[in-house]
């Protein structure tokens, strides 16, 4: 799944940081592309936490929280809680086992790197 992030992440253009981890959340894998901005280790890391930890990609939050004032103001200030693009859960035979994040582009982009990545998950 890395190896794919920095396939696609040389595709796009772009340096991304990785971030995979367990059903508990704790980092199995990270690589950052040379040149990754340093903030996007974080956010890759907390982007696969939040996948995992809800077991929902990080995009489907701001939806379902957006309309909602006392969650849109009260959940954004969880601790490692990402609302925007860029973190997957990953599961297998449906069960989520763990969660990816990516960070380096716009979370459009980190979103269409995830799914290259997830597409290796599914394959194996």
């Amino acid at each position: 799944m890395l190896e794919k992030v920095i396939e696609k992440g040389e595709e796009i253009g772009k340096a991304f940081s990785i971030s995979i981890v367990d059903g508990a959340g704790d980092i199995k894998a990270f690589a950052g592309m040379d040149g990754a901005q340093i903030l996007t280790k974080d956010i890759a890391r907390d982007k696969a936490y939040s996948a995992a930890a809800f077991s929902r990609p990080t995009h489907e939050w701001y939806n379902r929280i957006k309309d909602d004032e006392p969650l849109l103001h009260g959940m954004v200030h969880t601790p490692r809680l990402i609302i925007f693009g860029g973190g997957y859960p990953i599961k297998i035979d449906g069960d989520v086992i763990g969660g990816i994040g990516v960070s380096g582009g716009h979370y459009t982009e980190d979103m269409e790197v995830c799914q290259a990545a997830l597409e290796v998950a599914e394959n194996d």
